[in-house]
């Protein structure tokens, strides 16, 4: 076996073998940032830097398939690979938070970062939970079932669907690791569940939109590559705290809107829903990796997926590609900054085209049910308030559009974004709505493609 594959498997196999995989523990070598082009660094098998220069005689050099220099010890362990400075310590970096916090914002009781909290006065749309043929979940608006056109923008920007390079048959731990690096790219492939789909396709076709190169997602050495300068490996292992495993909970959402109006919030059900979320994960590959593992414990020590952090910028335009169930954010210079798959209209209730603005964004919003305005749910006659949790009607995030009874909001069923239909708004996961909302302002453009 070749010293790459060597490597290769270590970083692929250990992450879900049955010890925790590794975190990055090593110390940093005191390297400049943005260190002089020429220059290289060693870097171990973990990602981080070395922060000394092995002596002659306790490494044997050799060289790896792409040409680079390798340093291995007696016992055949990979200690480090020389890499270029420039390409460990990129001239761009993301910040955590927009400039505006000089803080980092404060948390609700779910861990949420808030920047607006409020109810959403009633929203103009049939209630969420109603069933349709085909379990498609959606949303209800009060709009007649018909394609209204709105102004357009004099350039509209056309997505390819499909990835430059068709994907082969992989491993779920390749398709995992593909998955993470597309998500700390800011091209969300959606629930992170070791699964190819065409939520994959479209982040890697959009990842190809934003930098211009070419992803094989056949190529596991390059996504391993790629891995390491962008947070380590894809499976890490995260240790359930008290705070975890306390919660707050509720026992069941319930389907009516009047037992949702009894409860103090329509927060997580379990801890597994808490962390799946936080990690981006679908619950059932969540407990695929840790199938003894007792996630009511504090102190449990679990493997998670590492996605790294949110994107940050300013959103000055948003797409919304119906056809490709895809929304696109760009900023002032018309850049890409991240995209996200979504579910958007149907044929039965379609979104409109054109041009509309975000008006106000809300963060754990809460959910006002107004049976004169929204379509008839269940026995309900009166207003009720329904209380925020993100397994409320529209999760954790609400963007009201200029355009009466549409938003893009959050969903408390992250597995069925891009997968199912709305009734007229934009609907992402939790975190990809979240992470969108961090970035846009009042009066940022919101265009309907088809």
């Amino acid at each position: 076996m070749s010293v790459n594959d060597m490597w290769k498997a270590g970083l692929v196999l250990t992450a879900l073998a049955s010890e925790p995989a590794l975190l990055g523990s090593a110390a940093y070598a005191q390297a400049p940032y943005g260190a002089p082009m020429g220059e290289t660094v060693l870097v171990a098998p973990n990602g981080d830097l070395l922060d000394y220069v092995p002596e002659r005689g306790a490494v044997i050099i050799s060289r790896d398939r792409m040409g680079r220099t390798v340093l291995i010890d007696n016992f055949g362990n990979v200690v480090a690979t020389e890499v270029p400075a420039e390409t460990y310590f990129p001239q761009v970096r993301r910040n955590r938070y927009p400039v505006e916090y000089q803080d980092a914002p404060p948390t609700d009781a779910w861990g949420n970062e808030q920047v607006t909290t409020g109810t959403i006065a009633p929203v103009e749309r049939q209630p969420l939970d109603q069933s349709f043929p085909d379990d498609v979940t959606t949303e209800m608006t009060s709009i007649e079932p018909q394609s209204e056109t709105l102004p357009q923008s004099e350039a509209v920007p056309r997505h390819d669907m499909k990835p430059t390079i068709a994907v082969k048959t992989r491993s779920r731990p390749e398709i995992t690791a593909l998955q993470v690096f597309l998500d700390r790219e800011g091209m969300s492939p959606g629930v992170i569940d070791g699964k190819m789909g065409s939520n994959v396709d479209k982040s890697i076709a959009a990842w190809q939109e934003k930098t211009g190169e070419t992803l094989d997602p056949n190529n596991t050495d390059d996504i391993i590559e790629r891995l390491r300068f962008s947070g380590g490996l894809a499976i890490t292992s995260y240790t359930i705290t008290p705070g975890d495993a306390a919660g707050p909970f509720v026992a069941e959402i319930p389907e009516d809107y009047s037992q949702k109006a009894l409860l103090p919030s329509l927060a997580y059900t379990s801890t597994i829903e808490m962390l799946a979320e936080r990690f981006h994960m679908d619950e059932a590959y969540l407990k695929e990796l840790n199938p003894e593992a007792d996630f009511t414990i504090p102190g449990t020590t679990i493997k998670v997926v590492n996605p790294g952090e949110p994107m940050t910028g300013k959103v000055a335009r948003i797409v919304a590609d119906k056809g490709r169930k895809q929304v696109f954010a760009y900023d002032e210079f018309n850049t890409l900054i991240s995209a996200y798959p979504a579910s958007i209209g149907s044929s039965d209730t379609p979104s409109p085209s054109g041009l509309v603005n975000v008006e106000r964004v809300a963060l754990n919003p809460g959910y006002t049910y107004n049976p004169k305005i929204n379509f008839q749910q269940g026995a309900n006659d009166k207003v009720l308030n329904i209380p925020p949790g993100p397994n409320g009607p529209v999760g954790t995030v609400w963007m009201a559009l200029s355009k009466p009874t549409y938003g893009i909001h959050g969903t408390p069923e992250p597995s069925k974004i891009g997968r199912t239909q709305s009734h007229g708004c934009i609907r992402l996961t939790n975190w990809d709505a979240t992470e969108l909302a961090k970035m846009v302002q009042p009066g940022v453009t919101v265009e309907f493609v088809d």
